[in-house]
């Protein structure tokens, strides 16, 4: 079993992996935080009656989508294995190499 470590936001990152580059702070938690409180706030906005800005919240979620599949590839790069992403999303490693494999 390779040995892991703790960052601050708590995420566990396998050290073998981790050492290959260089440790910084990132504050994922309180990042993720605030982007859910800006989405709800654009859909409070389109629900108080702005349809013409319906399509563009659409898009987003389109526009969400890609960038996964970009932080996806980026941790495969990383030399994370899919089956470390499944465990991550509570998916088996064959359901996210289908989701994101050859893109």
């Amino acid at each position: 079993m390779q040995p892991t470590r703790t960052l601050p936001t708590g995420s566990r990152v396998n050290g073998a992996l981790s050492r290959r580059r260089p440790e910084r702070v990132v504050e994922t938690i309180e990042y993720a935080a605030f982007v859910r409180r800006i989405i709800r706030a654009y859909s409070r906005r389109v629900a108080d009656g702005d349809v013409d800005a319906l399509p563009a919240m659409v898009r987003l979620a389109s526009e969400l989508d890609a960038e996964i599949g970009n932080a996806v590839d980026g941790l495969r790069r990383f030399g994370y294995s899919w089956a470390d992403i499944g465990l991550r999303l509570g998916i088996s490693r064959q359901a996210a190499q289908q989701r994101w494999g050859d893109r």
